[in-house]
């Protein structure tokens, strides 16, 4: 393997241990707009502690990044789901409400930039669903600029693929076909 293709793969990996964060919104439907809305200023004012540390130099660039991670409490975290069909990128009309109530609540909340986490279940490759994953961040980034009217420039869309299941006991559950939410700012 190339150092330039471990670099990337060691790059990757430092990404998606960001996206692990706690203050990922969580599946879950049982949440009220106003709940969203208040966890999702509580998750605006903690700030998020994030903190890479290089440890390449000018002539080799780094081949790992640490990150250090502060969870955040259950009560401030935002949980919604955002279910997808077997194998596909398609926002279903049934999902649409609660996009609509999180366009909301993100207003009600001033969130200014929010990250958008695509998942899949463990069927396929790797490969496979980190590109479906990521499709799905950008099916409801979409849905959030075109129905919402939300600047594009504050979304942010990613996919993690099968690497973080919401049901860690059956990695290919329907439930882990999901996209989250995180208030950055």
């Amino acid at each position: 393997m190339s150092s330039l293709n471990a670099f990337r793969i060691v790059r990757g990996a430092a990404f998606v241990a960001c996206l692990a964060l706690p203050s990922v919104v969580q599946a879950q439907t049982t949440m009220t707009e106003s709940e969203m809305t208040e966890a999702f200023s509580k998750q605006k004012t903690r700030g998020l502690a994030i903190a890479p540390v290089s440890q390449g130099t000018p002539e080799q660039p780094d081949t790992a990044t640490e990150v250090s991670l502060s969870e955040l409490p259950k009560d401030e975290q935002v949980n919604v789901n955002i279910a997808f069909d077997f194998d596909s990128a398609a926002l279903r009309d049934d999902q649409k409400p609660k996009l609509a109530a999180l366009c909301n609540a993100v207003a009600a909340a001033d969130v200014q930039q929010l990250r958008i986490i695509g998942h899949t279940d463990a069927s396929g490759s790797a490969a496979y669903n980190e590109r479906l994953s990521e499709l799905r961040a950008v099916e409801v980034k979409r849905f959030l600029v075109r129905e919402c009217g939300m600047d594009e420039t504050r979304l942010e869309a990613v996919g993690v693929g099968e690497r973080f299941p919401y049901d860690e006991d059956d990695p290919r559950a329907d439930v882990n076909r999901r996209v989250e939410f995180q208030a950055l700012g």
